[in-house]
């Protein structure tokens, strides 16, 4: 899993859950303790409410993202930005501080004036986001979402039979929509991707984002952190029958779950309370990786053969191997080539397989017994397999 450093807040496996809190600063926004149009005002929220109840990032809005209201142009956008920077200026406490937009002239002129990331609900339908972002050197989420700059979210509304191929649109589920809507116009390297729960147009339903949240899981396979908004949406308030002000209970037991399946980045209301949840879901996350000078190793989180098949695809390894589903799938990236060779070798001796992808990934599968036998055959060798050795140990 690659981690992602936002202006010095690492984010990934190795760290804990991030707390993004929210601040608007439009009048259309529907949440009203979130909505300020004075600076100060604002400031003194994002000390008192966010901050200081835990948040790590503050997201900042200029306009609602709500489908109800017109989009705003990037002018219109820029208009509203004094205010936001003024903001930033006044808080006191210590956050990473990222700007909401679909445009990359209002990313750029905000990460040029004191914002540390890009929030872009809007999926990098401005195909110049990504390069903004590199060339600032910052941490972008980017939303599963149409490569249309006035239709965020909407991945099911997009002719995937013309973006993608008409075999895939009549095989393809919702889900696959929205992993492939992430996959669209590319990732930088610092990526954080957000699956785009909420009613982002009428034919999206909640079961679209059930399924969603059951397959989180799926989106690991993207080899960037996650970032999900699930605080008091509807396909929560549903399953207990509850409007949103009476929410925050099951928005806090989907939070433990989400970062139990893989995510990074809650993004909430509700901080204090989201930040408990968040640190029981990662206490309670079985998940491990460990990185060397030469390698890093990481024991793979899957639990279906659908989620093995999906890192199978990403690493262009011939998906039929996913029918001999193994116990432990150990994702191996920088191996030198004579060391996976010699890897190859030990894993036929133990009943182990490994299967060489793109990106220098070898995936390394088999049960508890064989993969213990490829530990214990690598030991004693050069300095790099015997680190190995060791490695495997510590995540199994």
């Amino acid at each position: 899993m690659n981690t992602v450093d936002a202006a010095g807040l690492k984010i990934g496996d190795d760290h804990p859950p991030r707390i993004m809190g929210v601040l608007n600063v439009s009048e259309e926004s529907p949440y009203d303790p979130s909505v300020y149009d004075d600076p100060g005002e604002a400031a003194a929220y994002v000390d008192e409410e966010l901050i200081g109840e835990g948040a790590d990032i503050v997201d900042i809005g200029l306009e609602s993202a709500n489908k109800r209201f017109e989009v705003l142009s990037a002018e219109e956008e820029l208009d509203r930005l004094p205010i936001a920077l003024e903001t930033i200026e006044s808080v006191s406490g210590d956050a990473v501080f990222s700007i909401e937009t679909r445009y990359a002239e209002v990313a750029d002129e905000a990460l040029s004036r004191g914002f540390d990331m890009v929030n872009d609900i809007c999926g990098f339908a401005d195909p110049e986001i990504p390069t903004v972002c590199e060339d600032h050197d910052v941490a972008v989420a980017k939303m599963a979402s149409p490569p249309d700059l006035e239709r965020p979210g909407a991945v099911e509304e997009t002719d995937w039979a013309t973006r993608k191929s008409a075999e895939w649109a009549a095989e393809a589920d919702y889900v696959d929509q929205v992993y492939e809507a992430l996959k669209q116009n590319g990732l930088t390297d610092k990526t954080i991707v957000d699956p785009a729960f909420g009613g982002w147009s009428e034919a999206q339903t909640l079961e679209d984002d059930r399924e969603t949240f059951r397959r989180l899981r799926e989106f690991r396979a993207l080899d960037r952190p996650m970032l999900v908004s699930i605080n008091r949406k509807n396909f929560l308030g549903a399953i207990a029958d509850r409007e949103t002000e009476e929410r925050l209970p099951v928005s806090l037991a989907a939070t433990s779950m989400a970062v139990e399946r893989g995510a990074h980045v809650i993004r909430t209301h509700d901080v204090a309370e989201t930040r408990d949840a968040a640190l029981i879901g990662d206490a309670f996350t079985e998940r491990s990786s460990v990185g060397t000078d030469d390698f890093s190793l990481t024991r793979l989180d899957i639990n279906s053969q659908r989620q093995f098949r999906r890192y199978l695809a990403e690493y262009e390894i011939d998906r039929s191997v996913a029918d001999e589903w193994p116990t432990y799938l150990l994702d191996i990236e920088g191996l030198p080539a004579a060391q996976r060779d010699r890897l190859t070798e030990t894993a036929a001796d133990s009943d182990a397989s490994v299967y060489c992808g793109n990106g220098n990934h070898v995936l390394l599968a088999g049960n508890s017994a064989s993969i213990s036998g490829v530990s214990r055959r690598l030991q004693g060798e050069d300095g790099v397999m015997t680190k190995l050795s060791e490695e495997i140990d510590n995540v199994l």
